[in-house]
């Protein structure tokens, strides 16, 4: 035997050529499983970060509604105060023009006004600051002191009001 026959790999028979095909579709499985589980992960973390994205979003717009609405609640007072000679004056129509801008912008953000004047008294809207006597047994709100606004069902600040009873 030469010296370089003995260096040579032995040919494999049948059954070394499935066991190693039985562990390469093993190892297969394998690390198509582990490629399946990783793109799992990464799709529930980009859904994690979308949603916390949104969240963040939705919490930055309240605070800046928060923020303009004593803003807007000084332009509607001023407007109330307006004496009658100076309706038509373009000063206040001007600051007429702002608040409605104000209410567009707020409705574009898909902020709403809360409903009071003649409705029933509801703690998760309204603030109560008086209590009216009244001929019913319900309590109906009389008169709204301060503006309520709200997204959706989160309250960014709860309507101030007088209620009858």
């Amino acid at each position: 035997m030469a010296k370089s026959d003995a260096h040579k790999p032995k040919p494999a028979g049948k059954q070394d050529y499935r066991k190693i095909a039985e562990e390469l579709a093993a190892e297969n499985a394998r690390l198509t499983e582990a490629l399946q589980r990783e793109r799992a992960d990464a799709t529930n973390i980009r859904r994690r970060h979308d949603e916390e994205i949104a969240q963040l979003r939705g919490r930055t717009k309240v605070a800046v509604v928060a923020d303009l609405l004593p803003v807007i609640d000084n332009f509607e007072r001023a407007l109330k105060h307006v004496p009658a000679e100076l309706a038509d004056n373009d000063f206040v129509k001007g600051v007429n023009a702002i608040v409605k801008q104000f209410e567009k912008t707020l409705t574009d953000m898909g902020v709403q006004r809360i409903e009071t004047v003649g409705k029933p008294f509801d703690p998760h809207f309204h603030e109560a600051v008086s209590m009216e006597d009244g001929d019913g047994d319900d309590e109906i709100v009389s008169e709204e002191l301060q503006s309520g606004y709200k997204i959706g069902d989160e309250v960014i600040r709860h309507a101030m009001v007088r209620v009858r009873r």
